[in-house]
């Protein structure tokens, strides 16, 4: 990460703004050569600087629940417990982060399932889980991949902006599912390359992905490590808020660009919120003067995320050579 230049970093914040954006529409945004940004792009990809993905809406296939989970580890096996957290494919997210809990991550469980066994049953058996707590989400006011903008320099065109999911669940074929399987490891494959696989012609495939994109059925995702763009700080929060402000803490947080996620929970805080900034000092800022000037917000605890393991329900590409050696 110590050798990307400027317009190294200014490629992987376009992509964040939009994974499947064509060289063309970068080239244009940032004033250079298609072929530079095939290329340079390119070698980004290969060094598992960036992944996108397009990833369906959370309840596609029915309602779940959501839970953040907070877990202490013995000595020396955060990293283990990592990788084997990681395997799960009902587990979302996973991040080791600083605290005093060693792992965040997040469960997904649908409202069928035994949550015994996935939430005390399953960690439990993790060699060298310790300790956890299981907050149950219960409302996401903001999830976004747009905190990279200032990267850019100019606002993007070609930005994505998700719209509300407002389409009943289930409501899915099997050519949308495999559109969406198509795509899933791999946000850019065109839509020749996804028609061939499935049998159906181009403009089918197109059609298919971009009717559930606009309905928000779908999002196209790209997961880049912070440190990449010259971020210093990735932090996680947990707030304690007076019940009756609660909303206004939430809607109010959710205007800082920073804030890439923010959401209440049951449990001893209020709400969790996910803040990534570019300095140390840009921290400081938010902590003594943002939170310090919101109305309702009692008390806070923090964790800095050490290494992301897993977004979106796949590996980060920058983990995985260490999520390998630990899983040996």
């Amino acid at each position: 990460m110590e050798d990307l230049d400027e317009l190294d970093r200014k490629i992987l914040a376009a992509l964040q703004l939009n994974g499947r954006a064509s060289w063309t529409d970068i080239a244009q945004l940032l004033s250079i050569s298609t072929t530079t940004v095939a290329r340079r792009a390119q070698h980004l990809f290969g060094a598992g600087l960036a992944r996108v993905a397009v990833l369906p809406h959370l309840e596609h296939d029915g309602p779940v629940h959501v839970f953040i989970v907070r877990l202490t580890c013995a000595p020396g096996s955060q990293l283990k417990v990592a990788a084997l957290l990681a395997t799960n494919p009902d587990i979302r997210y996973v991040t080791i982060v600083t605290g005093g809990y060693d792992i965040v991550f997040e469960l997904v469980a649908p409202k069928h399932r035994d949550l015994y066994s996935m939430l005390v049953e399953f960690v439990h058996t993790v060699p060298g889980a310790q300790q956890s707590n299981a907050d149950l989400v219960l409302h996401t006011y903001k999830r976004s991949y747009d905190w990279s903008e200032p990267v850019v320099g100019e606002p993007a065109p070609f930005a994505l902006h998700p719209p509300a999911h407002t389409c009943e669940r289930g409501h899915l074929d099997d050519v949308d599912r495999d559109v969406l399987a198509a795509v899933r490891d791999d946000g850019r494959a065109s839509f020749h390359s996804i028609g061939r696989r499935m049998g159906i012609s181009e403009s089918t495939a197109r059609r298919r992905l971009e009717a559930m994109l606009e309905r928000g059925c779908a999002t196209v995702a790209t997961f880049i490590p912070a440190a990449a763009l010259g971020y210093e700080a990735e932090i996680l929060l947990w707030l304690s808020v007076e019940p009756s402000m609660q909303d206004r803490v939430a809607e109010r947080l959710s205007e800082e660009r920073g804030v890439r996620m923010i959401a209440s929970l049951l449990g001893q805080a209020s709400l969790i919120c996910e803040v990534i900034v570019p300095t140390t000092a840009d921290l400081h800022h938010f902590t003594s003067r943002t939170l310090a000037s919101v109305p309702g917000i009692q008390s806070w605890t923090a964790g800095v995320q050490v290494l992301t393991v897993k977004r979106g329900f796949l590996m980060v590409p920058w983990a995985e050579e260490r999520i390998a050696a630990a899983l040996v």
